[in-house]
């Protein structure tokens, strides 16, 4: 019997001699199989401020630690002040082009979410969220690479991408991952004495030592599959114009890869910016310019893939989040818990998820930060389980035993 592997690897090969792309191949070999799921994470590295991107407008203690940068409680009619979900929590208002998703129900946020770990390190703490145990540095693979791991073996070399010039922490492990910068760029590039040699294990060896991470022998023709699909000529649907950061772009070649049909299950970016110690700013600022780009991408994410999205979810993820109250220099400082957004899928939106721990003095972590009531590992797990299929969310987490209960996020 003709496995969907071995066909995609021989059309593949038949490429390399015809020189054509036939997107009908991969129409059919993902038509033989489904329509797979896609998990996107976005890492916002340096410690996003989840009380400006979701504010508790609504918690009284809120506004008085911070007389210089609290988002303003949201007001009918007035665009610049925050925009209201549900009565006690708003969206900065950057993040306004989000709203449609959170009214069609597609859009969630769990708030007052991170790690039990009590680092405030952002090398450590980004560490452990990427391999998924909390407090241990010796863990050798992440825990996005361990749910591909669980997943049926699929015969795709870009199972798992990041867009980025490394593979990131929470990718490394047994299943091959692919890290590229660009799309159109990617390939296999032969050394300077690759035509001394015949066959293309010499492309390959210099290829994989420039832009793969592990992904074994397959490598030339995952690169000539990926041409095959014609992957960099995919044009944005449905009217979507992505900002021209590096967030907008990595999620515009995401959704390329995805509709390129070339077996993405889950995709890696992250973007920097978000360690606001000095000049924070409120409705707009410093914070309001890197929100008004995570809005924008998201949004465009979502319009570009339209009713494709029944099969992605979009996670937003940050090694910890601020100080409550302002410093001196009109920012803030690194903290405990933030917000986290999830969008997409058959997810249960419309609602802000995770119990509220409060902003009164006694009820911060340490007298200062947001308290963690969701373990990060209840969120991610919950997202593997529910979305992609990993039967033990727990199992991707060594020594967690699991959520008391779920979050629900689902529907």
């Amino acid at each position: 019997m003709v496995t969907r592997r071995t066909f995609v690897k021989g059309g593949a090969c038949a490429l390399v001699a015809l020189g054509s792309a036939p997107r009908f191949l991969l129409r059919a070999a993902a038509a033989a199989e489904g329509q797979r799921k896609v998990l996107v994470a976005i890492f916002q590295r340096g410690a996003v401020d989840g009380l400006s991107m979701v504010a508790p407008y609504g918690d009284r203690s809120y506004a008085t630690g911070r007389p210089g940068i609290a988002i303003q409680a949201p007001r009918r009619g007035e665009s610049e002040r925050s925009v209201d979900l549900d009565g006690f929590f708003a969206l900065h208002p950057a993040l306004a082009p989000l709203m449609p998703l959170w009214e069609n129900r597609s859009l969630a946020v769990v708030h007052a979410c991170g790690s039990p770990d009590t680092t405030r390190s952002h090398f450590d703490a980004q560490d452990y969220m990427e391999t998924g145990t909390p407090g241990v540095k010796s863990t050798p693979d992440g825990w996005l690479a361990r749910a591909v791991k669980a997943l049926p073996a699929r015969g795709s070399a870009f199972r798992a991408v990041a867009l980025g010039p490394s593979l990131p922490r929470c990718l490394r492990g047994e299943i091959g991952a692919v890290a590229m910068q660009n799309v159109a760029d990617f390939d296999v590039r032969p050394g300077p004495n690759a035509a001394a040699r015949q066959g293309f294990e010499s492309m390959y060896e210099q290829g994989v030592r420039d832009l793969l991470y592990g992904t074994g022998r397959e490598t030339f023709e995952a690169v000539k599959l990926l041409k095959s699909a014609g992957v960099a000529r995919i044009a944005p649907q449905n009217g979507a114009e992505y900002p021209n950061g590096r967030l907008g772009q990595s999620l515009r070649q995401i959704a390329q890869l995805i509709r390129g049909d070339v077996g993405v299950e889950v995709a890696f970016a992250d973007v920097g910016g978000w360690d606001t110690h000095v000049g924070q700013g409120n409705e707009k600022g410093q914070l309001a310019n890197r929100l008004t780009d995570l809005g924008a991408a998201i949004a465009a994410f979502s319009r570009d893939l339209g009713d494709r999205m029944a099969d992605v979810v979009v996670l937003t993820m940050s090694e910890f989040g601020r100080t409550v109250a302002e410093n001196g220099n009109r920012g803030t400082d690194h903290g405990h818990a933030t917000a986290m957004l999830v969008l997409g899928g058959n997810v249960h939106g419309g609602k802000v998820y995770g119990r509220w721990p409060g902003l009164a003095r006694e009820q911060l972590f340490e007298g200062r930060d947001v308290a963690v009531t969701t373990d990060f590992r209840a969120l991610f797990g919950e997202v593997a389980s529910r979305h992609l299929g990993v039967a033990s969310a727990a199992s991707l987490f060594p020594g967690w035993r699991g959520p008391q209960a779920p979050l629900g996020l689902f529907a």
